[in-house]
């Protein structure tokens, strides 16, 4: 408790103005597969490359008729570059604050430059949100260039082990948003919450730049809405990673697939001259534990998965998906009814789990790793990076650290730094953590497991269309 103070139910009266400073979100690349913006595009080798042309971003370029489509396993797997470049301006309403550049999703080795100087050093890892403070290279009342190279093959090779040579497509590009981020100097960075069936509430608020100078200060609502409970705060601190706040709810309506019901929490800063940043999430009440020799409970109720694998891809435009095919696909697994997906073998896009949180179905989330894993330099960012985007999702009950031995064992306690529900890290076809995850397991042997051994039986892949008889056959042994 070192380094901040809680404050409880007595500062009901405390409120947050609803014209308090929202975070900025402008973007530059359109939202979705069929929300697109033009950039200026260039790629080195394959079809229609040597010569600058016209993309749509987000989108992969193989399927936007550049480049040349190949398949991890493939032998030969040319080392495409693509080059992108696209003007925007910057309002006037952001100066003298904090701007970052986001890409949400870009495949694989990405580098950023504004205005023609570096925004950071280049990201590794293709399924991963980035971000760059590029607050001091941007011009007012002028064009602002933004220049991205992309190069299809990673500068690491274990990046390309783990994602450029498994068992699905390797495509190339920027596949999912960029957009800007504007905030105030001082601000909220981001936040974590643990919110169980009891009704306990703890969020983790990390900011930039807080003093003792600066309250933190915690509104739930229901999600129309309506104020639950009253708003608690606590001081925030310098020199410390992060202030918590805590507080108790009579009675929550908890979330499940059957009943998902979420709420959303309202966090703001308030300074000397008032409420200067809010920051607003989704989340849901919910326990989720592990009883050995017995099963998997959530809320005190006892589950049994049912679910499928899902990869993030459409034939029409590769890994650029749209709310409507993310919504598509759920549905067809509740109309299976199946309470269960996960994510094979990388992380999904945000609508998509955005959706699993609202209509209801429980994931099974995955650090990428077919076979081979990342080393442990940027194993460890990449996990950063897919926790501190999904900690909120109430749908998330597993971390996967890769699969089929794709694992970095020295990666399986990073996953806590950054989860304050600590869930359980599984590591796909092999027991861990109280679970066997066995991939196409024999009728004999889900016998002798329910007889014998010690561990939960999750096998995260059986009834494959190439194994077992082909497409659920011999579904009803089972």
């Amino acid at each position: 408790m070192k380094g901040f103070f809680i404050f409880y139910t007595f500062l009901s009266f405390l409120t947050v103005p609803a014209s308090a400073q929202e975070t900025i979100k402008h973007y530059l690349s359109g939202t979705d597969k069929d929300h697109t913006v033009t950039w200026d595009f260039y790629v080195d080798k394959g079809r229609n490359s040597g010569k600058w042309s016209k993309i749509q971003v987000p989108s992969n370029w193989e399927l936007q008729g550049f480049g040349n489509y190949n398949y991890g396993q493939d032998l030969n797997k040319p080392e495409e570059q693509g080059k992108y470049k696209h003007t925007f301006k910057a309002d006037n309403t952001w100066k003298n604050k904090k701007i970052f550049i986001v890409f949400e999703g870009a495949m694989t080795d990405t580098e950023v430059k504004v205005n023609g100087q570096l925004a950071g050093p280049v990201h590794q890892g293709g399924f991963y949100r980035f971000k760059y403070d590029i607050t001091n290279l941007i011009k007012f009342n002028e064009d602002n260039l933004l220049e991205a190279t992309v190069s299809k093959a990673s500068a690491n090779i274990s990046v390309n082990n783990a994602e450029r040579n498994g068992d699905f497509w390797a495509l190339g590009g920027i596949f999912r948003p960029v957009y800007l981020e504007i905030v105030p100097e001082v601000n909220i960075d981001r936040i974590a919450i643990d919110a169980r069936a009891d009704g306990n509430f703890t969020v983790e608020v990390f900011g930039n730049k807080l003093t003792d100078q600066y309250t933190v200060l915690a509104q739930v609502q229901q999600i129309n809405g309506k104020k639950f409970g009253p708003a608690f705060a606590a001081k925030g601190a310098a020199n410390q990673e992060k202030t918590v706040l805590k507080s108790k709810f009579k009675k929550p309506a908890l979330w499940n697939p059957e009943f998902p019901h979420l709420y959303k929490v309202t966090i703001s800063l308030k300074g000397p001259e008032g409420i200067i940043h809010t920051k607003t999430e989704q989340f849901g009440f919910r326990t989720v534990e592990t009883r050995p020799r017995d099963g998997l409970y959530v809320n005190g109720q006892k589950v049994i998965l049912k679910g499928v694998n899902r990869h993030s891809a459409w034939p029409e435009s590769g890994r650029t998906l749209s709310k409507k095919l993310n919504r598509m696909d759920i549905n067809l697994m509740k109309d299976m009814n199946m309470n269960a997906v996960r994510m094979s073998h990388y992380p999904p896009d945000q609508d998509f789990l955005d959706l699993c949180d609202s209509l209801g179905l429980f994931v099974l989330n995955e650090l990428t790793g077919w076979q081979a894993e990342y080393d442990t330099e940027v194993g460890r960012k990449l996990v950063k990076e897919l926790v501190i985007r999904d900690v909120n999702h109430p749908s998330i009950i597993f971390w996967n650290n890769g699969n089929e031995r794709g694992w970095n064992f020295a990666l399986d306690n990073d996953f806590d730094l950054y989860d304050p529900q600590k869930r359980t890290v599984l590591h796909p076809i092999e027991r861990l953590n109280g679970y066997d995850t066995k991939h196409y397991i024999t009728y004999d042997y889900l016998v002798n497991s329910y007889l014998y051994e010690q561990e939960l039986l999750l096998p995260t892949e059986f009834m494959h269309g190439l194994y077992d008889g082909g497409h659920g056959a011999g579904l009803d042994d089972f």
